[in-house]
């Protein structure tokens, strides 16, 4: 029997969002969440503007992790199934991560260092459960521990691209027969002083702070960098059949997955977009659709000036003539650019947009850019059918992934 993978629940806690509802109702609206921010003073930075998280549970363990265990059991309740009835063994997590436990290990640093004062180091000043902190497997391993999931656990760390490639893992999991029920997604929680003067120092993050709302404008001919989000989005990936025997209600299939890196820059990209066509190719293949088929993509959209060219070229190398009947939109204008969980955030989307027959827009793109010249769907959301949908993404280290998300016609059934 050839497996399939199903997409039977979505959680997601995002900034203006903090469940998969809300979320989505925001995106459609176009209404960016995105305010000065209130982390931490940042009136010494270049960039001072970013897309926090509300109503965050608090718990012991770093932020990243409280947002994923509460977009874990949106996701795991949305699923309508109960986990005690399941061999642990074909329960699996893979997560996603691109800077981890940032804010407590900056926090614990600022402790031990006197604020940056000393380079002697004062340990014990420091929580005695630090190590949980620095290694990234604690994401994966709090979340098995919440599903008593014994079953393949991973943690995936590769930058902007990490939540499609945690997901894309999961499905090679289901695929493989390692797992029959995956719980996958990422998380981060990136608004920090080191990460701010981090990109403030390459010149990535937006300037403009008068105009947080409008601060993100990816694909426009006035964007200026990127804002930085924070957030959490899990899905529920069980195996088709097993899915259809216990009667889930069901979003999506995971078609395809692929990804691939330039071996170029750390964080520069090639301006023909032939490694993120490459992959966007390779997804296409092994979802066994031609690129006509494609209905919707969830850009990267970062709104830099570098990614928004080198993603038009990309999507017109992969795509051909259909790159330009085909509706595109990015949603990090709405909710910023959580790092490694924003590839989770737009799967969701993409698995929101197939259920709904509807594009959300880029909000903001008022003025489109002549070298970003296809259908990006400005400012409003689009009602279309979307059978199948294909998200990208883009990463510092030269990491391009994409996955195709197909809709379970009535034949399927």
């Amino acid at each position: 029997m050839t497996r399939r993978t199903a997409v039977t629940g979505i959680g997601v806690i995002a900034p203006g969002g903090p469940t998969r509802e809300a979320f989505w109702q925001r995106v459609l609206a176009g209404r960016p969440a995105i305010r000065t921010i209130t982390a931490f003073d940042p009136s010494r930075f270049r960039s001072r503007i970013a897309a926090e998280c509300d109503d965050v549970p608090e718990l012991h363990e770093d932020r990243y992790i409280a947002l994923a265990l509460a977009a874990a059991d949106e996701a795991v309740a949305d699923a309508a199934i109960e986990l005690s009835g399941l061999d642990p063994f074909t329960i699996g997590v893979s997560m996603g991560t691109a800077v981890g436990a940032s804010l407590r290990l900056e926090e614990q640093y600022a402790l031990a260092s006197g604020n940056g004062r000393t380079w002697t180091m004062n340990g014990s000043r420091v929580a005695g459960d630090l190590y949980p902190a620095l290694v990234p497997s604690s994401l994966a391993a709090e979340l098995a521990i919440r599903l008593h999931a014994c079953g393949p656990v991973m943690t995936v760390s590769t930058g902007c691209t990490s939540g499609i490639d945690s997901i894309g893992l999961a499905h090679e999991l289901i695929l493989d027969g390692e797992a029959d029920f995956v719980v996958a997604g990422a998380s981060d929680a990136p608004i920090t002083p080191i990460t701010a003067a981090s990109f403030d120092a390459i010149r990535a993050t937006s300037p403009l702070n008068d105009d947080p709302a409008r601060a993100s404008r990816p694909f426009d001919a006035t964007r200026e960098g990127f804002v930085l989000g924070e957030g959490a989005a899990v899905l529920v990936l069980e195996e088709l059949s097993a899915a259809r025997r216990r009667g889930a209600r069901i979003y999506c299939e995971l078609a395809g997955y692929a990804g691939r890196a330039n071996s170029f820059h750390m964080t520069g990209l090639k301006p023909d977009g032939s490694e993120m066509a490459a992959a966007i190719r390779a997804a296409l293949q092994l979802a066994g659709l031609r690129p006509e088929q494609i209905d919707y993509i969830s850009a990267h959209g970062s709104g830099t000036r570098q990614n928004d060219r080198h993603e038009t070229a990309a999507f017109k190398l992969a795509l051909g003539d259909h790159a330009r009947r085909t509706p595109i939109s990015s949603i990090k204008a709405v909710v910023g650019h959580s790092l490694g969980a924003i590839g989770a955030l737009e799967m969701a989307a993409c698995g929101l947009a197939i259920r709904d027959s509807i594009v959300p827009p880029t909000a903001n793109l008022r003025t489109p850019s002549p070298e970003c010249d296809l259908d990006y769907v400005p400012l409003v959301a689009r009602r279309h059918p979307v059978r199948h949908a294909l998200s990208v993404g883009s990463g510092f280290g030269g990491f391009q992934a994409a996955m195709v998300l197909s809709e379970l016609s009535g034949g399927d059934w």
